[in-house]
């Protein structure tokens, strides 16, 4: 069976915004790694968008830009909208029973699934579905944003905690 973790930066004042601050060299080769080992996505439509940036090659990326956009593209991802009527290569619209679409995928794979964005994590939090919270805690103060929690924090347990690089900890938690 697989695990649901939602994962993604974080101020430290609680807010996540990948246009105010972004990973430096060791942390984007954490996420690197972390795409190339997981067995897929789900994404609300704002992420997925927002992520679509990975589908097409651009001229200025580096090596470490085109390994991430690899990743990416080869896993699998699944994109819960009632919005859009298509998405992209390698990927799967949720219809309207967001439960039972994700309790299948859930029970039809193994490995780690991404969770990406705090509205669809709110949701599947709510329907008790995030087997595990990681966030990478990042020195800065940004005042004002989407937080990381969109709805009332779940009571959770802390379960692991790592430095990445020099100034990102990674904060794991499991639902308490």
């Amino acid at each position: 069976m697989a695990r649901l973790v939602f994962g993604m930066n974080q101020s430290l004042d609680g807010y996540v915004d990948h246009m105010a601050f972004a990973p430096g060299p060791t942390l984007f080769r954490h996420f690197i790694e972390e795409a190339e080992g997981q067995a897929g996505s789900v994404y609300g439509r704002h992420m997925y968008e927002v992520m679509r940036y990975w589908d097409d090659d651009h001229p200025e990326w580096n090596a470490e830009e085109h390994a991430f956009a690899a990743a990416w593209r080869n896993q699998p991802k699944w994109v819960v909208s009632r919005s859009l009527k298509s998405v992209g290569p390698n990927a799967r619209l949720v219809g309207d029973d967001l439960e039972s679409a994700i309790r299948e995928l859930k029970a039809g794979r193994d490995g780690e699934i991404e969770v990406a964005g705090p509205d669809l994590a709110h949701s599947l939090t709510a329907l008790g579905l995030i087997d595990e919270y990681r966030i990478y805690l990042h020195a800065v103060v940004l005042g004002h944003g989407k937080p990381y929690f969109a709805g009332p924090r779940p009571p959770l347990r802390l379960m692991a905690s790592d430095r990445i690089g020099e100034d990102v900890i990674r904060l794991a938690y499991v639902p308490a």
